[in-house]
């Protein structure tokens, strides 16, 4: 099938992908890049899909060093928006700026880490200047390990869960997946990353995402370069898996890589 071809009012956008330098990362993280991610690149490995516009997520080895991600925020104001990595005494002065350059929220990356959210609980100043800018917080757990986080984050929140949310199963009564219906009409789903689904089966969990919050729900990302799964950074490939993941459901797709994006990271 040959890539889809995006109209100048409705483009395609890649809600999730990083860019850092090789061997920069902060002390204590627990990986290092070997190699640049460069924007370039990105639009490079993008372009042949037909995807113009993106959403650029910091990475947690970067710590709450934004510089790189404002930078190119900065030199694409039209094309990009942002999700930052930002301390919880972070105070409206820091999330001005940033809001100005297109950032639109903030990621708590907790896989592998720990999901303990005391001192997250206690941002209120935080959560309030978030939710005065219209942002939103963004969620990466280990697997099952989500509705004890939500749990703890304020229901007035938007949410975005990365990578399909990563529930131990495809299933309505799996604990996470309730967690989450509860926060239906404020929670955004990630289709991306299924190389991190631990086995279970990205088909599957499209289908009872759409089926259970619906199209307006999702969000498809290309998690490129496709850190600690680099083998799987081939970018025609994680563009078409949406289709497959979605059986085909055109409205779905549509919804998903650029109505979807446009209103939560655009306000259009």
């Amino acid at each position: 099938m040959p890539a889809e071809k995006s109209k100048p009012d409705t483009p395609l956008i890649d809600t999730h992908f990083h860019v850092f330098a090789v061997g920069k990362a902060v002390s204590a993280a627990r990986y290092v890049p070997q190699y640049d991610a460069s924007l370039a690149a990105w639009q490079a490995a993008a372009a042949p899909s037909g995807v113009t516009h993106g959403v650029l997520v910091q990475t947690s080895f970067m710590g709450t060093d934004n510089c790189l991600l404002l930078a190119q925020l900065a030199a694409r104001p039209d094309h990009l928006r942002g999700v930052a990595v930002v301390s919880p005494d972070a105070t409206p002065a820091t999330l001005q700026p940033m809001h100005k350059l297109g950032v639109r929220g903030i990621r708590l990356n907790l896989a592998g880490a720990s999901h303990d959210m005391a001192v997250w609980v206690a941002a209120t100043a935080l959560w309030d200047a978030m939710l005065a800018l219209g942002w939103h917080v963004e969620l990466h757990t280990d697997s099952g390990a989500l509705p004890a986080v939500l749990a703890r984050v304020p229901q007035a929140l938007p949410l975005v869960l990365d990578h399909f949310a990563k529930p131990t199963q495809a299933a309505l009564h799996d604990e996470t997946v309730q967690a989450v219906l509860r926060r239906a009409g404020r929670v955004h789903i990630k289709l991306s990353g299924a190389y991190r689904l631990g086995g279970v089966k990205p088909q599957a969990l499209a289908k009872l995402w759409l089926g259970e919050l619906g199209p307006q729900a999702l969000l498809w990302g290309s998690d490129w370069p496709c850190t600690n799964h680099e083998a799987d950074a081939d970018y025609p490939a994680l563009f078409a898996a949406l289709e497959g993941w979605l059986g085909g459901e055109t409205t779905a797709v549509a919804a998903a890589r650029s109505t979807n994006p446009r209103r939560v990271y655009w306000g259009i």
